[in-house]
């Protein structure tokens, strides 16, 4: 179940192990041969003559993992993650399936990195097939935009090396520059990594330059996926941390309403003042669900809504919604090229 609004667009289900942890890590070791973690580096030239940059340590929310050499087969199983790694040049044998939605050839920001190539698909959201990711004879599996728990990652460590979400941070909470920096160094592609980082930095700062007012407005991203039911994202959430860097300002009162390790507030339709904002962006499936929020008598009488200060943003066909609800590398380019304009014809 989801945390009452679309799902593909809040925080996602918590996993429920669909086999018994001792028969799939079995099942792993045989189809690969065993391996652990460690935190031991090998000499510099270990690696072989492919990268000087392995060994690398990466730290993680269980710990820390070392990468001896250049991955070859990468698997990755945050719903997100395949971006950053397209971006680095590497193409995943494996990923998860996003609610149905195909991880490859689907979004205009990816399909050129995936070509003809496509990638098992190795789960849904946090629901992990072990037995398919050790066919796969992976030597590096990724989770950040991930929920996986501890139980999964040691499982999975039995036979691979696993670079877990990062910590300190709530799952699905890091930004995407601390994902792209750990999926970078992960592969051993640091410095290019730190290059797609700057450049993405420097299209927000653009914006920003070119639109100074957005600074001293405040934006909520929200989204219903059913009658009566309305949703406010969080400053955690990747769709608000998008607009956060374009220069607007959040409302706080989002986060205070949300339950603890949630990045969506849940609203009634009482609580729809709470979204009476500056600039309220909608990030909807359908325009019947536009028509319905519309038609919210609550609703109407919000000024955003009276001075047509709110905007409608379809999740897909265009793509826009989806674009910055997965706020990566590759996704953001394309969301700013289609948001800005549309933003900034509000007045």
């Amino acid at each position: 179940m989801s945390t009452g609004t679309r799902p593909r667009l809040t925080r996602f289900v918590r996993y429920v192990p669909r086999v018994a942890v001792a028969t799939a890590a079995a099942l792993a070791l045989s189809a690969c041969g065993g391996g652990t973690d460690t935190a031991e580096s090998k000499p510099s030239g270990a690696a072989g003559d492919s990268s000087a940059a392995f060994p690398v340590t990466v730290e993680h929310k269980y710990g820390s993992t070392t990468v001896e050499a250049e991955p070859k087969r990468v698997v990755t199983l945050g719903l997100s993650d395949q971006d950053a790694v397209l971006a680095l040049g590497v193409k995943p044998v494996g990923a998860v399936d996003w609610f149905k939605e195909q991880p490859y050839g689907k979004w205009p920001w990816t399909k050129d990195k995936w070509g003809s190539t496509k990638p098992e698909i190795v789960g849904e959201r946090d629901e992990y097939n072990i037995e398919k990711i050790a066919a796969l004879k992976p030597d590096l599996v990724i989770a950040q935009y991930s929920g996986m728990k501890k139980e999964q990652y040691d499982t999975l460590s039995k036979f691979t090396k696993v670079v877990a979400q990062p910590k300190g941070l709530p799952d699905y909470g890091a930004s995407w520059q601390v994902m792209t920096r750990q999926i970078g160094k992960s592969l051993g592609k640091e410095a290019e990594s730190e290059k797609l980082i700057s450049g993405i930095d420097a299209r927000f700062k653009a914006v920003r330059e070119k639109n100074p007012g957005f600074a001293r407005k405040t934006l909520a991203v929200a989204d219903s996926f059913e009658a009566g039911k309305y949703s406010g994202f969080t400053k955690t959430d990747p769709k608000s941390i998008f607009f956060s860097e374009l220069g607007f300002k959040l409302k706080p009162e989002l986060d205070t309403l949300a339950k603890p390790g949630w990045n969506v507030a849940e609203l009634s339709a009482e609580k729809l003042n709470v979204l009476d904002v500056d600039r309220l962006v909608w990030v909807t499936s359908s325009t019947e669900a536009n028509d319905r929020i519309k038609a919210e008598p609550l609703y109407r009488k919000l000024k955003v809504h009276q001075e047509k200060r709110d905007l409608f943003v379809p999740y897909q066909d265009p793509d826009i919604g989806a674009a910055f609800s997965f706020n990566t590398v590759l996704s953001i380019p394309y969301a700013i090229d289609e948001v800005e304009p549309l933003i900034a014809a509000i007045k």
